[in-house]
């Protein structure tokens, strides 16, 4: 059988006219920048302009030409002029920029050069802020430069700060930490670190390793505050301070009745498993019901967030009543959630709520302000950012419903979906601070220069 050759498509010479036409066409393409028309590149938007472009940090980018396009006036976002908030709308349609890691490494890498770009030493403080030294627990694990800027916020020479970087982190990051903790005398990494599960009792026992720390430090403080990575305050300093002074020894934190579904959480044992999803172990729930609580004690729910006196920290770490229920809580989940809303309420404890007493709700609590989806336009305003899990992350557009709410923190905040509510927040905190100290100075002043009388 005659078999026959199946000839080329197409001859050499048109192969090579092909090749010569698709260049050219590629060419012509590239001069008429048609790329850019039908897939425009989104212009660069930085978070820390002065800082991404310097040679400070390890990420430059000096040859991106300055662009005044969106200069942000923070009163006019706190006054919802609407112009301005539109502004803020076009930026986040942007590639927004922010430090990486490493540039928080490079940045903190000369302590006195850091101190200074970040004007730390013109930072305000009244006599009174002075006498009443706050302690901090940052539990932390990610974005090096949203806990620089919290800790930059919240920062005074003569409070106290304790960082817990999760074991599991990037080294980047561990890095970026210890970086920062060594620019300052009263900032300082925990000396014992967790590998922190989601809803596991390593989250709360991460903050007690903090709170262990942070009672043997030198610094007399008052009440200890903890934050993570994504919070940012809502008072300057002074306004806290004077918060603090009205619950005269009194704790701050949501402690409320659990609900039937809650009651699970703590009346079952739970197992660490590894899940496929989001987070690589989570506490699962077994069918092994769980003995009551130690000391008769009655549980009770809030969050993992808290304001507490110095008393009650000792009491947390050291008392046996508390250790007990530690012990009881590990196998339940996410046991941060019930130990300080429940160990609160114990009778006699320092600063005491009583079992009788009402609900107090994350609402009432001023300790942590958190915006869920499903309460929007019931409880609060919608959200201008965007969520993550149900909880808003801040649009600018909230800046003013923020500080007016009368919360002391906020959760959350990132610099990704909207730089200018944090850079706003930070400003009009800068300045409250500044005001209330130069009124405590002047009013110091009236009160020396008064002419005393005699009775």
């Amino acid at each position: 059988m005659k078999r026959y050759k199946c000839p080329s498509k197409y001859s050499l010479r048109q192969k090579i006219i092909v090749l010569f036409l698709t260049l050219w066409l590629f060419s012509l393409l590239k001069l008429l920048n048609v790329k850019k028309i039908l897939f425009p590149k989104k212009d660069i938007y930085f978070v820390e302009h002065s800082l991404s472009t310097s040679s400070l940090v390890r990420n430059r980018y000096a040859y991106v030409r300055n662009d005044f396009k969106y200069e942000i006036n923070c009163s006019y976002i706190y006054e919802q002029e609407p112009g301005e908030i539109g502004k803020t709308l076009e930026i986040r349609k942007k590639d927004i920029i922010d430090l990486d890691d490493e540039d928080v490494i490079a940045m903190t890498s000369d302590c006195k050069v850091y101190q200074t770009i970040r004007r730390y030493h013109l930072k305000p403080v009244s006599p009174e802020e002075e006498r009443f030294p706050i302690a901090y627990s940052l539990v932390v694990h990610k974005e090096a430069i949203m806990v620089e800027r919290l800790i930059h916020t919240i920062y005074n020479q003569h409070n106290v700060y304790c960082i817990h970087y999760d074991l599991k982190s990037p080294d980047t990051f561990k890095f970026a930490m210890d970086n920062l903790a060594k620019c300052f005398a009263n900032v300082f990494i925990a000396s014992k670190l967790e590998r922190v599960e989601y809803a596991h009792i390593s989250r709360l026992q991460a903050d007690l390793n903090c709170l262990s720390d942070l009672m043997k430090s030198s610094v007399p403080w008052k009440y200890v505050i903890n934050l993570c990575g994504q919070d940012f305050p809502l008072k300057s300093n002074f306004e806290l301070v004077s918060e603090l002074k009205k619950l005269q020894g009194a704790n701050m934190l949501e402690t409320v009745k659990p609900s039937e579904s809650k009651k699970e959480r703590f009346t079952y044992h739970h197992e660490l498993k590894s899940v496929p999803y989001e987070y690589m172990q989570v506490p699962i729930r077994t069918n092994i019901s769980k003995n009551p609580p130690p000391h008769n004690i009655e549980v009770f729910v809030g969050s993992a967030y808290f304001v507490v006196n110095r008393a009650f920290a000792q009491y947390a770490l050291n008392s046996s009543l508390a250790k007990d229920f530690l012990h009881w809580s590990k196998d339940t989940y996410s046991p941060d959630e019930h130990f300080w809303a429940t160990l609160t309420r114990v009778p006699g404890i320092p600063g005491e709520i009583s079992r009788s007493a009402q609900d107090i709700t994350d609402l009432q609590s001023k300790t942590r302000l958190v915006k869920w989806n499903y309460l929007e336009d019931h409880l609060y305003p919608p959200c201008t950012g965007s969520h993550l899990r149900s909880v808003c992350i801040y649009g600018a557009a909230e800046l003013r419903w923020l500080l007016k709410y009368g919360h002391w923190f906020a959760n959350k905040f990132d610099s990704k979906v909207d730089p200018v509510l944090i850079k706003c927040l930070a400003e009009k905190l800068a300045q409250q601070q500044q005001e209330w100290v130069r009124l405590s100075s002047e009013k110091l002043f009236l009160l020396k220069s008064a002419p005393s009388t005699s009775l």
